[in-house]
């Protein structure tokens, strides 16, 4: 069981260390000293060339079962985030039925049992992700339960808002929330900016982010609590978050990684691949974001990994559904970040970022990712880990692949 990483590149928050020797022991990673004889019954795995971080954490995906399988299951979520390098993920409530009582939490606990990676539960809110009536948050807090949001939807109602946030600070539980005003956004398509009066496309305005973080940290500052913000996508909504960590709140945020590379104008051809929510902004967000990942406003990078049944994306563009799948191709869009953001900077938004948010332990060594950033290889449907097909990077050559994974106690070997 015992394993050898030799000369591998270890990536910390702050800088990429020197190439050395690294044993895992079948419960923790521990560095070798210079010159130590290997244990005899370890397996040598050279690493030149290769780099490494602690297990990569993703706060957003979403897997059909129960209900909706035909979008994703618990065994095709395995394959991508296993291809993707993360050791662990936030699951999002929104299946059929939704996450919402003892039993869903059961079932995806006992479900997420079979997966390399550590499943996290996001509970719903309220029942159906209606926003209205509660689900049972101290029972969904007893199986387990700590992240409670309402996923795809925004959780808009404000009296809703305000009792949960009350309700979790019983239990030390955050509330997750991709924070929009979905009026504001009703009918919209894409960015509302010049390229949507160009397309005919009905916009959604910045105006429909801003104003619901502005609301909902005014909650925030009235109620205490924990609240995670998610799929930033704003100029105006970083600094928002920005501002509310100087004042002191208990924020957090993140933002999907595909936020960091396209913008409106890549939907002049309307492919409903790029048809995401929220949606694609202007260069000027793309930079604001950038810049609020730099400053530490932002803490995590996310996939926002949102598979649709293949059918639903060929349609015109105004009926397709918003979604992108985006686990499988991480790492290649990490690869095409790095010459701005640098490793050091992506790593702290996929380790020791997400960690702080869930509340995990950031200095036990027990987790690893490993990979390799020059490596090219073919994303077809042929090797598509996802059930659904919603990529614009389909049937393109990408750069850099995971090889290695350590997840407490368990090792992979990625790619055979």
């Amino acid at each position: 069981m015992k394993k050898i990483f030799q000369a591998l590149r270890l990536i910390s928050d702050n800088s990429i260390l020197p190439p050395a020797d690294y044993l895992f022991d079948g419960q923790v990673i521990q560095e070798l000293p210079q010159g130590a004889e290997y244990p005899s019954d370890a397996e040598l795995l050279p690493c030149e060339g290769l780099l490494a971080s602690r297990g990569w954490i993703d706060l957003r995906c979403f897997v059909g079962e129960p209900g909706l399988e035909s979008r994703e299951t618990f065994e095709s979520l395995g394959a991508g985030l296993q291809l993707g390098g993360f050791c662990e993920a936030v699951i999002l409530p929104n299946t059929h039925p939704a996450i919402q009582s003892v039993n869903e939490v059961a079932f995806v606990q006992q479900r997420a049992k079979e997966l390399f990676s550590t499943i996290h539960v996001q509970a719903a809110v309220t029942k159906d992700t209606f926003g209205e009536d509660f689900t049972e948050m101290m029972d969904l807090n007893h199986q387990g339960v700590r992240i409670f949001g309402e996923g795809l939807q925004s959780l808009s109602n404000g009296d809703r808002m305000m009792k949960a946030l009350q309700y979790l600070k019983r239990f030390g539980g955050v509330l997750f929330d991709h924070s929009y005003d979905p009026l504001l956004a009703l009918f919209g398509q894409m960015h509302e900016g010049t390229t949507s009066t160009v397309l005919g496309l009905k916009g959604i305005p910045r105006l429909a982010e801003e104003t619901a973080i502005d609301k909902n940290l005014a909650i925030l500052e009235y109620t205490g609590g924990r609240m995670h913000f998610q799929a930033l996508s704003t100029a105006g909504g970083v600094d928002k978050i920005r501002k509310a960590k100087r004042k002191g709140l208990q924020v957090t945020a993140d933002t999907s990684i595909y936020q960091l590379i396209f913008d409106a104008e890549d939907l002049m051809d309307f492919d409903t691949s790029y048809k995401v929510l929220p949606p694609f902004r202007d260069e000027a967000d793309r930079l604001a974001l950038i810049d609020g990942l730099k400053d530490g406003t932002i803490d995590a990078l996310v996939s926002n990994h949102i598979p649709q049944d293949v059918d639903a994306k060929f349609m015109e563009f105004d009926l397709a559904p918003f979604g992108m799948i985006g686990l499988q191709t991480f790492l290649p869009a990490m690869v095409y970040l790095e010459e701005v953001l640098g490793w050091p900077l992506l790593i702290q938004k996929l380790t020791s970022g997400p960690a702080s948010v869930l509340g995990l332990p950031v200095d036990r060594f027990d987790t690893l990712t490993v990979f390799d950033p020059s490596a090219i290889w073919e994303y077809d449907l042929r090797n598509n880990a996802s059930v659904s097909q919603n990529s614009p990077w389909l049937g393109k050559s990408l750069k850099g692949r995971v090889e290695f994974m350590v997840n407490k106690g368990k090792f992979l070997k990625v790619y055979e």
